[in-house]
């Protein structure tokens, strides 16, 4: 349902039918993420579920709950938290297409969307306010995968090499 519908448009359609505003920038960049992040977490407790350390918990007598709170759910901590690196950078890009597109958040907000968007009436004479401001943006997107791949190869105890 909401994954087969590219997180822009849907934002763009929100933000059609309610008046711009960061209430909106934000609902509309959050919910095409929830699906996601819900399905990353039910394969990760689907497979340490079925982990020896969990199944022995379970054959002692530890109830459920302890179980997912003290064995499964540490072992989502990892994954989600690089996702959610992912997922900052995907908001930052949305919220600053909206903004260049005027659908976001109001012109007079300092967002790199909106400085890019009032910039571009001076490209020939002042190319700089369009290229700084998009520039920025490119290396905060690059920074943020950074940190997510480096997460991934610190926390990930699959990529860990011997020792």
């Amino acid at each position: 349902g909401v994954m087969a519908i590219h997180s822009i448009l849907l934002a763009i359609a929100l933000v059609a039918l309610y008046e711009p505003g960061l209430g909106i920038v934000v609902v509309a960049i959050a919910i095409p993420e929830i699906p996601r992040v819900a399905r990353l977490a039910r394969a990760v407790i689907l497979s340490v579920r079925e982990l020896p350390y969990v199944e022995a918990a379970t054959a002692s007598g530890i109830r459920t709950p302890r179980i997912l709170l003290r064995y499964i759910m540490p072992s989502t901590y990892a994954p989600l938290m690089v996702q959610g690196t992912y997922i900052v950078a995907s908001a930052i890009i949305i919220e600053s297409s909206l903004s260049f597109l005027g659908a976001g958040l109001p012109p007079e907000v300092p967002t790199w969307g909106n400085m890019i968007a009032a910039s571009r009436l001076y490209i020939s004479t002042a190319p700089w306010t369009v290229f700084v401001p998009g520039a920025f943006l490119a290396v905060v997107i690059y920074s943020i995968n950074l940190i997510g791949d480096a997460l991934r190869d610190h926390l990930d105890v699959r990529m860990a090499g011997p020792g």
